[in-house]
């Protein structure tokens, strides 16, 4: 160091500090500080040289800025335990997808391959969305604190410790994002997987519907057929020598008595069906007009009596012949086929005796001639033997290796002879000629008398030419899966039926009649009649529609439906599918259903105890009260409102949203239907006005038949209708009759003769009220004594009558009673009212006068004849006198 001058060394020595530190700044950061205390290591002896020149290095104004760039960075944190399980099952759910997708990519994907694909696919769907669930809320917190942090600052510097507290805060925001990221990822591979999966099941299911065989009319059939037929017989011969040669080698004491005990139950249990079941069935046919439940409960017993013995026989020979191993393994389900169908055909035998009771019309459940039944259960059964006999030939050549051709020619002859057994029993059921009206006007059809409509007649010829077409021209396949389809299908409906007809009869019976279930139910509970009514209506609606469900389902089953495609639809709509950006969950609709009538019931308590304890209990006046009462019932179903829109996620910007797009409609002209449709709903709320009563608007009265949202209408005494907005009603003074309860009131006024007993008058007009039995008996008639006339006494009846609607009809009959009571007493003057008859005295000088006029003007006469006009006033001055006399009596009785 001797050779450099003095006055260059320091400036070289901090020129090469100043490069060292923004080198390592730049590059190695995390070893800054190392890096300039290496580069600065050769002037140490600088100050031995210069003490007295040199100086510190943060003089340099250069070098402050490379001593704070020079801090060691935050640590980035590791990834936590929790994250690390959870990406664990995600890859493992990722491998297991992988390699349904592999399977599903193979050269030849059978459908054994189809369900190895798609079984199980449901528990990972459901981890998957488990671990989005258990995610999303850490995901919302975890950006919430970042949040809360505010953005970075683009100048100056952060703290060490907001520092550090951001790192953390984003790699939590990092590395749950991405596990979330992840998940929704193999949540549509499972999806794509499940569509893949039920897309290929469709397709094969529709390619081997469709595709064609050998027509049954091809010559080239037959002569296959004729050329495979020796060696399907031999084929045959071997089967039944390996059968007898295992009777003979497996034929031991103990498989010969157990295969003879299974046959004995076997037949033992078919005979009974046949013999002794319709006896327990209780089914007298001397009985008279027996009760639904009756009905119901015999044609189950016929059903379950004729059925199950069937098929635990069959199944005791079917265990007892694969348990022995006295059958070869390619007949065993020939065995199998014959036992089925002989179980199937008691089955068909029972269900149609159990419904339609040929021989028994009175225990018959359907409404069915006599006739119209016993030919529905030949037709069933014999399409069932037809159907069991096709299974059991089909079984024995799938059996034997049988060739294609004979395959092809079993089911196509089956399939023709159901077709053909069909038609003729449809044929049976047409009406005949003597049941046509004959008449010279136009066509009128008669009363149909066979039992099946005109729809199912016509279904029914539809499905024997199509099942008969498709099997000659080569659809042989198409044939059979319309004969079983049909088959199928009515036995659904038939079971159908029997159940939905059971669930009216026995729920709906049971809590709606008055039954001691519902007697019993209605005093524990404390619930009305009509409510208890109302419960049985909607349990027996919900158990028609389940098993209106289930039917389809099994329905459909048929058609290549999986049913785990189906519970994964049913599944997906319950708790949530996606249109667009928008989530429909039925469950979440179902429970925020809950809550607003949970919230409204609670509501409803609340405001029923301030009206009957606590405000009663105050010195307020009945108005406020009834304002305190009406507030809190509105604020109830406010936040209850507000409470089950939240859970359904309908936040108050969408409201907003909603408000405003209304506010401007209104703004535009739609006050009057606003105002209408709000009184719309007022009215439903509060119930002023309900369908029933009888009202009074302006000058129109009637009953209310119907309210809706904008009108109401009201339907008159005259049959007219009158339509009444609802603002009119909300607005305007209407007299409701029956707002409180239907109980109305009647008056009538009777006038009795003044010379009579006011109070025995009385007592007549209360007997007659009180034997009325429309009349309530308390509050009790009562009569009221209006006047004191001259020559009357007026009375004025009043009574309550149980229905404001019989009215008229009690004012009717009231009068009737009254009017022969009084009569009957002599109460009421037989010419009626005093101001009828006029009584004019002092005019006998008068009378004298005119007679004396009219003998002066008279003719004379001979003896013994008189002149008419004299003759007839004196006749009518004869007649004149009894009425006077009578007059005259009736005054001096007066007075």
């Amino acid at each position: 160091m001797g050779g450099i001058p003095r006055g260059q060394t320091p400036w070289g020595i901090r020129r090469a500090a100043v490069i060292a530190a923004w080198l390592g700044a730049l590059v190695l950061a995390p070893i800054g500080a190392v890096a300039q205390g290496t580069q600065t290591a050769p002037a140490k002896p600088a100050p031995a040289v210069a003490p007295a020149e040199t100086k510190p290095a943060p003089a340099d104004p250069k070098a402050a800025p490379a001593e704070a760039k020079s801090k060691p960075a935050v640590p980035k944190p590791a990834v936590s335990e929790e994250i690390q399980n959870v990406r664990a099952e995600l890859d493992a759910a990722k491998a297991d997808l992988e390699q349904r997708e592999k399977i599903l990519s193979g050269p030849n994907v059978g459908s054994g391959d189809l369900t190895r694909a798609r079984e199980g696919i449901e528990g990972i769907a459901d981890k998957i969305r488990h671990v989005i669930d258990i995610t999303t809320p850490r995901l919302e917190a975890a950006r919430e604190r970042l949040t809360q942090l505010g953005p970075k600052p683009k100048e100056g510097e952060e703290g060490e410790d907001v520092a550090r507290e951001r790192t953390e805060r984003e790699h939590a925001v990092a590395e749950i994002d991405e596990t979330q990221r992840l998940a929704r990822s193999l949540l549509v591979q499972t999806d794509q997987i499940i569509d893949q999966v039920s897309n290929r099941r469709r397709a094969a299911f529709t390619r081997g519907l469709f595709e064609r065989s050998t027509a049954l009319v091809s010559p080239d059939l037959w002569m296959r057929i004729a050329a495979d037929v020796p060696r399907d017989l031999r084929a045959l011969q071997s089967a039944v020598e390996d059968t007898v040669a295992l009777f003979a080698r497996n034929g031991t004491i103990g498989n010969l008595l157990l295969l003879g005990v299974a046959f004995g139950i076997s037949i033992a249990l078919y005979f009974g069906r046949r013999n002794i079941a319709p006896r327990l069935g209780r089914r007298d046919a001397k009985a008279v007009a027996p009760s639904q439940r009756k009905k119901l409960l015999a044609a189950w017993r016929v059903f379950l009596l004729g059925t199950i013995p069937a098929i635990i026989g069959s199944y005791a020979v079917y265990y007892a012949l694969d348990a022995t191993d006295l059958l070869p393994l390619r007949l065993l389900p020939v065995a199998g086929a014959i036992l089925g169908g002989l179980a199937f055909v008691a089955y068909v035998e029972a269900l149609a005796d159990g419904l339609l009771s040929p021989g028994k019309p009175s225990w018959r459940v359907a409404t069915m001639s006599d006739a119209a039944a016993s030919r529905v259960t030949r037709l069933a059964v014999g399409i069932a033997v037809v159907i069991s006999v096709v299974k059991s030939i089909e079984a024995l050549n799938s059996g034997l290796s049988a060739a294609l051709p004979i395959s092809i020619a079993t089911r196509g002859i089956g399939a023709l002879a159901t077709a053909l057994i069909l038609a003729i029993g449809l044929h049976r059921f047409a009406d005949s000629a003597e049941q046509e009206e004959a008449c010279f006007g136009p066509y009128v059809a008669p009363e149909a008398t066979t039992g099946i409509g005109g729809p199912a007649r016509l279904l029914g010829w539809a499905a024997a030419v199509v099942i008969a077409i498709a099997a000659l021209v080569g659809y042989v396949a198409f044939a059979a899966f319309v004969i079983d389809q049909l088959v199928w299908t009515a036995g659904l409906l038939v079971l159908l039926f029997l159940l939905t007809s059971s669930a009216d009869t026995f729920i709906g019976g049971t809590l709606g009649d008055d039954t001691k279930f519902a007697t019993a139910l209605q005093a524990n509970t404390g619930l009305r009649k009509r409510s208890i009514n109302q419960i049985a209506v909607l349990a027996s609606g919900f158990a028609r529609v389940v098993l209106v469900l289930i039917a389809a389902l099994l329905a459909l089953a048929p058609w290549g439906l999986d049913s785990t495609d189906v519970f994964s639809s049913v599944r997906t709509a319950f708790f949530g599918f996606k249109v667009g950006d928008v989530t429909i969950s039925l469950s979440t609709i179902a429970l925020a259903i809950g809550l607003l009538i949970l919230g409204m019931t609670l509501t409803r308590a609340i405001q029923r105890w301030l009206e009957q304890t606590y405000l009663p209990a105050t010195d307020l006046d009945a108005g406020l009260r009834n304002s305190i009462s009406t507030i809190a019932g509105y604020v109830g179903f406010l936040l209850t409102l507000a409470l089950a829109f939240s859970y359904l996620g309908l936040s108050l910007e969408k409201l907003t949203i909603v408000a405003g797009a209304l506010s401007v409609g209104i703004g535009f002209g739609l006050q009057s239907i606003v105002n209408n449709f709000v009184s719309g709903l007022l009215l439903l709320w509060e119930r002023p006005i309900r369908v029933g009563d009888q009202v009074l608007i302006g000058d129109s009265e009637g009953i209310v038949k119907r309210i809706s949202v904008r009108s109401t209408e009201i339907q008159t005494f005259d049959r007219s209708a009158v339509i009444v907005p609802n603002s009119n009603l909300i607005s305007g003074i209407v007299k409701n009759r029956v707002r409180g309860d239907r109980t109305g009131r009647v008056s009538i006024t009777v006038s009795v003769l003044r010379n009579q007993d006011p109070v025995r008058a009385a007592e007549l007009l209360m007997n007659c009220a009180q034997a009325q039995p429309d009349v309530l008996k308390e509050p009790p008639p009562r009569v009221v004594f209006r006047k004191i006339g001259d020559p009357f006494l007026e009375f004025e009846l009043i009574a309550m009558i149980v229905d404001i609607s019989l009215s008229l009809k009690v004012q009717n009959d009231l009068n009737f009673a009254v009017f022969q009571t009084l009569s009957g007493a002599g109460m009421i003057p037989a010419l009626g009212p005093g101001s009828s008859v006029v009584t004019v005295q002092g005019l006998d000088s008068f009378q004298s006068a005119m007679g004396q006029i009219a003998s002066t003007f008279t003719p004379p006469q001979r003896p013994g004849e008189q002149a008419g006009p004299a003759r007839a006033a004196e006749d009518r001055l004869d007649e004149a006198e009894p009425m006077r006399s009578a007059e005259a009596a009736r005054r001096r009785a007066g007075s």
